[in-house]
């Protein structure tokens, strides 16, 4: 698996966001990008509220490339109290094969056209 993601990070389609509390690492969730679309793969946190940090950011940054669908794989409790909502696979389906359509955007999101999204 980490072959696979390093692999896919140096195509420039595996991305992470990170949540750091000064140089330490405390949450974050990594994933793929294809098309208009962003499956998460994992969420993790080491301190309260890390991950949803870092999934709020995700949430932004997908809104501002006008992504379609973030796919978070298990429908939950903890997700859908962050927003998540079930669809049923004909409309997942549907709206999949319209993101995938598009041009998928590489590389590091952070930095496009030389400005930050920070900023």
């Amino acid at each position: 698996m980490m072959a696979a993601y390093i692999r896919l990070h140096e195509l420039g389609l595996a991305h992470s966001v990170e949540s750091w509390r000064e140089k330490t690492l405390v949450g974050g969730l990594y994933g793929v990008s294809l098309g208009k679309c962003f499956f998460g793969e994992s969420m993790f946190t080491q301190v309260p509220n890390a991950s949803k940090a870092a999934l709020i950011t995700l949430v932004e940054t997908l809104g501002r490339y006008d992504f379609r669908l973030l796919d978070c794989q298990v429908y939950t409790d903890h997700l859908r109290r962050l927003g998540a909502e079930m669809m049923s696979r004909e409309d997942f389906l549907q709206v999949l094969g319209e993101a995938l359509a598009y041009e998928t955007l590489r590389g590091n999101w952070r930095f496009l056209n030389n400005k930050s999204l920070s900023s």
